[in-house]
């Protein structure tokens, strides 16, 4: 007999459910459209029909939506108003060929937003209109221009300091605001490509210009708001009161040398057959409370920003460096998790508390593997025993971590040093000791605990998620292995033992190197969510930040969501904060890709500006990427990387594969590949816009030549 309710499940009420709910899961779409039982499994292929014919786009776990719609939370940019008066905005990144969708604005009773200014709305979808309830504004910065005042003759232009930039601006003598020759200036465009000076900035060639030009560059918040400083200076200690005492535990700080402030301590001991860790983090909630003026500041701000010659701050430095900084010797507030580990390593059990500890000992990096190493001589004496148990730790921890086998990615990081003049002294790479490997691990597991708390109390909060690599992202990246002669299966199921164990393979060959960014740019970008989406990259199920509340935003609400979960003081998260959390995640993974942008940027500038002596020399250089204009290559001995346009490659046209990451010789077929090594000389550095271009040296230009071989390798028999 058949079902009397039985659910009919076709692709129009599936595009009806999406059209009132964007973004809906799939488990949105069996409560919306009330299926039971194996009806899920037709849904299941319903929507991936529908995907596959192009009618919707997204995941199951992130939300469906048809192709073009716009998220339930996006940052806006106001356009205008329309012909009717109302005011109208377009997504700030609509990646779509066709016009986006028209979005009209509400900005309830406050001020409404001006033009080019970006805001953070909520979206409600009208048909194939939207209606934008705006949540933060974000800025107005859209509209200016950052750049240098050059004099020519006796007139001024304006060079811009984004590399984007196709010429300079005129500027009249009466829109120069007093501006002189190769001052850094702000100014906004004006018809007939020219510009007007709205602030002046300083010097270019001053100490610390170049951090000036990308904190302006991209809209960084620099100075607290009066009612923040306040609130930071008049802050005193917090007391013992309602927290457990953990002073007479030698818990101490592993940080690099020039760290400013310390913000986590571990310690570890022996437990039975495994070991009781303790990680310690500045209590900065106690100090940071919901609504203050702050909580504002550091919302805005979503994160610090790290710059080779300064820090822009998430919180001023009265808390940063003094009140939030666990400093040895002196009673600090915290919030600490004790893990059990079995003797394999692997986390058994784990408990938040609200305490008042004393670090013990502040030690820097090389001063703790002096100590694991068995050098002692310029470690404290009160650091010997805590070193000597956190090393026993670690290594059982070390062994569970191999076993979890997260993506091991070799990728040295670069270390900039700034002189007393503020110039760039020299260019290396950092130390990959095993002392900050034993602070990443117990880090990590603090962040698990964590989520694995809040989620056991159903209590809401930020991940930190990390999505494994789109179809599209492994079709391309197939593709290179199969030119490179690495077997790779297009449709396993993906783990990052998979990516570990290709790095593995091409240990001590020509694609060593380059494999390790290829795999890099294969994966998403890790960012904040109110969903629990795991990480890939960790190969973590359960994953949040913790540990860092003076620099991230993120980990702020995490122990405001732990304190008010486990009931530890009424300064928890409140409901308000509950509510907008889809917002706030939005909001904190924008800033940090901003504050992303910003110091990679200055990076290029700093490293532009120490090139600039050496031009005319000649490198070794690595291809790193290729395009129809020219190859990336980046150097072996600082790490820079510049274009060697097509044009310097030869008289010849070179054809772009873009499948093989290759340019070929019309003519000779010469060959320039991913991951080839060509002799360069650089040919300009430009410090303004953190530009250098190089050509090819002479050595490098034979008639037919490759950068490094195609031909795959032999296959084995399976």
């Amino acid at each position: 007999m058949a079902r009397k309710d039985k659910t009919v499940i076709d692709r129009q009420r599936v595009l009806d459910a999406l059209a009132a709910q964007p973004g809906a899961t799939k488990r949105d779409l069996v409560r919306l459209l009330n299926v039971k039982g194996s009806d899920r499994i037709i849904l299941k292929r319903v929507l991936k029909e529908m995907a596959q014919d192009g009618l919707i786009e997204g995941t199951r776990k992130r939300g469906f939506a048809p192709p073009g719609a716009l998220p339930p939370v996006a940052v806006l940019e106001i356009v205008g108003p329309d012909d009717d008066g109302e005011l109208v905005a377009r997504p700030m990144n609509w990646e779509g060929d066709d016009e986006p969708p028209k979005i009209f604005v509400s900005s309830g009773e406050d001020a409404p937003p001006g033009i080019k200014e970006r805001v953070l709305a909520r979206l409600t979808r009208h048909g194939e209109e939207y209606d934008a309830k705006i949540i933060r504004r974000l800025g107005t910065d859209a509209s200016r221009i950052l750049g240098v005042v050059r004099m020519t003759g006796g007139e001024a232009r304006l060079a811009p300091v984004d590399k984007k930039a196709k010429s300079d601006l005129s500027v009249d003598a009466r829109n120069l605001n007093g501006a002189k020759e190769n001052e850094l200036v702000l100014a906004e465009p004006l018809p007939g490509r020219r510009a007007r000076v709205l602030e002046r900035l300083g010097d270019l060639d001053a100490p610390k210009s170049i951090s000036l030009i990308a904190i302006h560059a991209h809209g960084i918040p620099c100075d607290f708001p009066a009612d923040a400083v306040i609130e930071a200076k008049s802050a005193t200690p917090a007391d013992l009161n309602g927290r457990e005492d953990l002073r007479g535990i030698p818990l101490v700080t592993i940080d690099p040398e020039d760290a400013r402030d310390f913000d986590d301590a571990v310690f570890a001991k022996r437990d039975g057959d495994g070991y009781q860790c303790i990680v310690a983090i500045a209590d900065v909630a106690h100090y940071v409370t919901p609504g203050s003026a702050l909580d504002k500041e550091a919302y805005k701000r979503g994160n610090s920003v790290y710059f080779p010659d300064k820090v822009v701050p998430m919180l001023p430095e009265e808390l940063s460096t003094d009140l939030c900084s666990l400093r040895p010797s002196e009673d600090r507030a915290c919030m600490a998790v004790k893990m059990h580990f079995d003797a394999g390593g692997k986390l058994r059990k784990h408990k938040f508390v609200r305490g008042m500890m004393r670090s013990a000992a502040r030690l820097t990096y090389a001063q703790a593997q002096a100590a694991f190493d068995g050098k002692l001589d310029d470690v404290p004496a009160a650091a010997h025993r805590p070193l000597a148990d956190l090393w026993i730790a670690y290594a059982a921890m070390a062994k569970a971590r191999k076993n979890r086998d997260p993506l091991d990615l070799d990728l040295p990081e670069r270390r900039i040093k700034i002189g007393d003049d503020g110039k760039v002294s020299a260019i290396g790479f950092k130390d990959r000791l095993e002392s900050m490997k034993l602070i990443e691990e117990f880090m990590v597991m603090a962040n698990v605990a964590a989520a694995e708390t809040l989620e056991k109390l159903h209590q809401p909060l930020i991940y930190r998620i990390h999505e494994e690599p789109s179809k599209e992202k492994l079709h391309a990246f197939a593709d290179y292995m199969k030119v490179i002669g690495f077997p790779f299966a297009k449709g396993q199921v993906m783990q990052p033992a998979l990516f570990n164990r290709i790095l593995e393979k091409a240990k001590g060959t020509p694609h060593e190197l380059t494999l390790n960014d290829v795999v890099l740019r294969a994966q998403a970008q890790a960012v904040y969510f109110a969903q629990n989406l795991g990480h890939f990259g960790l190969h973590l199920a359960k994953y949040a930040h913790f540990t860092s509340p003076i620099r991230r935003y993120a980990d702020l609400i995490v122990h405001r969501a732990l304190i008010k979960a486990l009931k530890l003081g009424d300064d928890g998260l409140s409901e308000n904060e509950e509510k907008r959390l889809i917002a706030t995640a939005e909001h904190i993974s924008g800033t940090e890709r901003r504050a992303m942008a910003a110091e990679r940027d200055s990076t290029d500038r700093y490293v532009a500006a120490y090139m600039q002596d050496r031009v005319g020399a000649t490198f070794a250089a690595r291809i790193v990427a290729v395009t129809r204009f020219g190859l990336f290559v980046r150097l072996a001995d600082t790490g820079a990387e510049g274009l060697l346009p097509a044009r310097s490659l030869g008289s010849e046209f070179f054809h772009h594969d873009e499948r093989k990451q290759v340019l070929i010789g019309e003519r000779t077929r010469t060959t320039y590949a991913l991951g080839g090594t060509v002799a360069v000389r650089l040919a300009e550095a430009t410090p303004l816009t953190g530009g250098l271009r190089f050509e090819l040296a002479e050595a490098e230009t034979p008639k037919r030549r490759s950068a490094t071989p195609l031909r795959p390798r032999s296959k084995r028999r399976r």
